[in-house]
C-alpha cells in the first residue's frame, strides 16, 4: 500500500498496490467500506472508490476515476484514468475501458469487451472520448465499443458486435457493424446487478 484512504472493514491483499503514486502531488486513493481488493490490483492515487469494492487478481484503476458502489473488477480488467462508473457495476475478467469513459448504473460489461476512444490511433490528431454507457447496459463478450458512442439505457450490444453508432434506448445491437434490432421481451427489464 502506498497512500490509500481505507474504508472499514477493507480487505486488501499482499501484493495489491493502492494509492500508486503516479507523480509528485498525487492525492490517495479513496476506498470505501468493506472492499475487497485481490493480490496484483494497483489502484493509482486520486481515485474515489465506493464501498463494496471487489477486484480480480491483477486489475489496474487508474488516477482521477470515481466508482460508485458494489462494483466489481474482474482479474486482469484495465480502467484507464479520467473515467466515470456508477454503482452496481460488474466487469468481467480482461475488460478495457479507456480515458474518458462515462459508465452508468446497474452495467454489465463482459469478458475481453473493449471500448474505445480515439478514432485514428496514432495517425490523426484527437482529443480522447470514450463511449457513454447509460444505466442497465450489457455489453456482451469480446464486443467492441467505439469512440464517442452513445449506448442507451437499457440496451443489449450482443457478444463480439462491433458498435460504430450510438444504440438507442432499449435496443439490441448485435453484428459487425452493428445493427439495431428491437430488444427481445426476455431482454427487457434492465439488469439485476
Amino acid at each position: 500500500m502506498t497512500d490509500a484512504d481505507l474504508g472499514r472493514g477493507a480487505d486488501i491483499d499482499e501484493g495489491a498496490t493502492i494509492g500508486y503514486p503516479y507523480s509528485e502531488d498525487a492525492g490517495p486513493a479513496v476506498i470505501g467500506a468493506n472492499a475487497r481488493i485481490r493480490a496484483g490490483t494497483i489502484v493509482y492515487g486520486d481515485t474515489k472508490i465506493g464501498a463494496d469494492f471487489v477486484t480480480g487478481h491483477d486489475g489496474l484503476v487508474r488516477e482521477h476515476t470515481t466508482i460508485g458502489e458494489a462494483v466489481a473488477v474482474g482479474t486482469k480488467t484495465v480502467i484507464d484514468g479520467r473515467s466515470e462508473i456508477g454503482s452496481n457495476v460488474s466487469f468481467q475478467t480482461g475488460a478495457y475501458v479507456p480515458t474518458h469513459t462515462t459508465i452508468g448504473s446497474h452495467v454489465f460489461i463482459g469478458p475481453r469487451a473493449v471500448l474505445t476512444n480515439d478514432m485514428h490511433p496514432v495517425r490523426v490528431e484527437y482529443d480522447p472520448a470514450g463511449p457513454v454507457l447509460d444505466d442497465h447496459v450489457t455489453i456482451g463478450a469480446n464486443a467492441t465499443v467505439l469512440p464517442g458512442i452513445t449506448v442507451g439505457e437499457g440496451s443489449f450490444v450482443a457478444a463480439g458486435a462491433v458498435v460504430t453508432d450510438d444504440v438507442p434506448p432499449e435496443t439490441l445491437a448485435i453484428g459487425a457493424p452493428a445493427t439495431h434490432r428491437p430488444l427481445p421481451e426476455e431482454l427487457r427489464g434492465g439488469n439485476d446487478l
